[in-house]
Parts: C-alpha cells; sequence; structure tokens
C-alpha cells in the first residue's frame, strides 16, 4: 500500500504557507482511496494518501487535493458540489454519503478516512461506477406525467393536501445511495431497487397523473417491489432525508388495494 504524502520539502511550500495563513487549525490526515484501473491492472488496490486540511473541509474537498497537489489520475465523479446534483456518491468509512456534504471532522479524522465506490454497479475506475443498469430501472418506472384526453389550456391544478401526498419522493436526486445500500440489489442487480421505486411512488400518487395502474403493473414484477426486505439500509443511505423505506410499502399497500 503506497502512500504518497504533500509536506513542504515536496515543492508545495508557498501553498501550504498560504493554506495555513488564510484557513483555521489544520490537521493531518490519512485518506485511504480504493483505485482500480482495468487499463493497467485487473487488481484493487487501497492508496494511503497523507495532507494537512481545514476539518471544516469536506470528503469532496479532500479528494480535490489529492487530485489536484498529489494524484492526478485519481478519477471520481462530481459536479455542483452542494448536495443537488447527486453525481458523488461514493462509500465512505463504510456508509453511503455524498462527498460534497461529508465534513471531514465527522468522520473521526485521527484515523484513516476510506473512500470506495458505491456497492452493486460494476466499477469502471477508481470510484467511478457503471450508472446504466440505474437509470434503466428508472426510465423503466415510466417517471413522468402520463395524462389522458386533450391538453388543457391552463396548469393543471392541484390542492395543498394532494400535493403534500407525495412531496416527500419529489426530493429524490437519482444519486443512488439508495440502491447501492441495498443488500437485494447486491445480490440481484436485476431489482428495480429503492430509487426507481421512489420515483414511481411520486408519480403513482400525484393527483394529476393517470398512469398509476401501469406503474403499479411494472412494480407487481418478480424484480419489483416485493423484493424489498424492509432493511431500512436506504432510508439511512439517503442524503435528502427520503423516508425511502415507507415509500416502497405504500407502494406495496397500493398494488394490495389498488388504492392511490
Amino acid at each position: 500500500m503506497s502512500t504518497p504524502t504533500l509536506d513542504k520539502a515536496a515543492g508545495h511550500s508557498d501553498a501550504l504557507d498560504a493554506a495555513e495563513a488564510g484557513a483555521g487549525h489544520l490537521i493531518t490526515i490519512t485518506m485511504r482511496v480504493r483505485r482500480f484501473n482495468p487499463e493497467v491492472s485487473d487488481t484493487v488496490e487501497w492508496v494511503d494518501y497523507q495532507f494537512p486540511i481545514d476539518p471544516k473541509e469536506r470528503v469532496l474537498d479532500a479528494l480535490h487535493k489529492i487530485k489536484w497537489e498529489l494524484d492526478g489520475t485519481l478519477t471520481f465523479r462530481r459536479s455542483c458540489a452542494h448536495g443537488i446534483c447527486g453525481s458523488d456518491a461514493m462509500r465512505i468509512n463504510g456508509r453511503n454519503r455524498l462527498a460534497c456534504k461529508t465534513l471531514i471532522k465527522d468522520l473521526n479524522p485521527e484515523k484513516p478516512i476510506t473512500v470506495e465506490p458505491i456497492k452493486g454497479l460494476t466499477v469502471l475506475k477508481d470510484l467511478i461506477v457503471d450508472m446504466d443498469p440505474f437509470f434503466q430501472a428508472y426510465r423503466d418506472v415510466m417517471p413522468f406525467l402520463i395524462t389522458k384526453g386533450n391538453e388543457p389550456t391552463r396548469e393543471r391544478l392541484q390542492s395543498a393536501e394532494d400535493r403534500e401526498r407525495f412531496d416527500d419522493t419529489t426530493k429524490c436526486i437519482l444519486c443512488a445511495a439508495c440502491t447501492s445500500s441495498c443488500p437485494v440489489f447486491w445480490n440481484d442487480g436485476q431489482y428495480f431497487g429503492p430509487a426507481a421505486i421512489v420515483n414511481a411512488h411520486r408519480f403513482i400518487f400525484d393527483s394529476r397523473d393517470e398512469g398509476g395502474e401501469q406503474r403499479l403493473e411494472i412494480l407487481n414484477d418478480k424484480d419489483g417491489v416485493w423484493r424489498c426486505r424492509t432493511t431500512f439500509n436506504c432510508t439511512d443511505a439517503c442524503p435528502r432525508g427520503i423516508e425511502v423505506t415507507k415509500a416502497i410499502q405504500e407502494v406495496k399497500r397500493a398494488l394490495i388495494t389498488r388504492r392511490f
């Protein structure tokens, strides 16, 4: 296990002096990253990176520091860096989290901070996984408004109470943290997964939508909602605080009663 370090002797004296002058108290952390590059080797290795950082910074900032100053070959996804796009979901200290929302100080930085890709999806390189199966399940539940008849001449009205019915599941950012924390999905990638069911829920319970029966039939499949074992991993993993397990149970209930 190699250990790249960032220190003044390595030619970063000016940058470190500036950081120390403009930042708060810096601590030295060890970030242990799972590395995999199929173009180089089929072997997975863990690499330790040691460097100073403000504990109030985020894991994403630490990954940027590694990539920009220690090892430019490190590969990961990120975009908005504000917990909205969902692209930087990864396993941090064994839990699915968004790197842009996870503070270093909340991770017991006295010990190595482990970072690895989310589980259940094929790793393409380092922290990047193949998201195609995840998004295919999302598309399969028809995550869009289905209506019949002529287009209305004005917006489709909805009461505040009707809107509240599915408000929780509108918060999904498709980060895959819930789906890739599910043991059923780990063992069988054919399962639709929590995120797809959450997005089906968002429209099944929308009073303006007329495609609820179609979605319920899709989720009544052997790879649908009945595969859920109610472990609550998905709810615990959701960075948006969605009650994922509750939404799945409501879809199951709708399948039995056909009331939604």
